[in-house]
């Protein structure tokens, strides 16, 4: 969660997966990739598919999205407790978000975990 933390404010950048700029894959490809976890830079119907379904979840799970920008999986980011994630929202950057938000309970598709993460 530090690592995650850290890139608060960080700008949302279509493609990006530095420090410089995220979007929502690549920010959790970073955020996994500087904790140890190799994954693939993909996009995240690509991380959902390489995931499993947890309930409930736990901090450092992945919560999904669909229908945002696009039909299907469109949007991820990560869990971080007392129903809040840590995502790269496009426009808005890096930012915590509470999934009470009616937009984002509205798109809320389940909660994943990449097979080899450890809690």
């Amino acid at each position: 969660m530090d690592i995650a933390m850290k890139q608060l404010g960080v700008p949302y950048v279509w493609g990006g997966s530095t420090p410089d700029g995220f979007d929502c894959s690549g920010f959790v490809y970073y955020v996994f990739r500087e904790t140890g976890l190799e994954i693939s830079r993909t996009n995240a119907e690509d991380q959902h598919a390489r995931s499993y379904y947890v309930n409930p979840p736990q901090a450092g799970d992945l919560v999904f999205f669909e229908n945002t920008y696009k039909t299907g999986i469109s949007h991820v980011g990560i869990y971080i407790g007392n129903d809040q994630f840590i995502h790269a929202n496009d426009g808005d950057g890096v930012q915590i978000t509470s999934l009470t938000n009616s937009y984002w309970q509205s798109k809320l598709e389940g909660f994943r975990r990449f097979g080899d993460v450890e809690r």
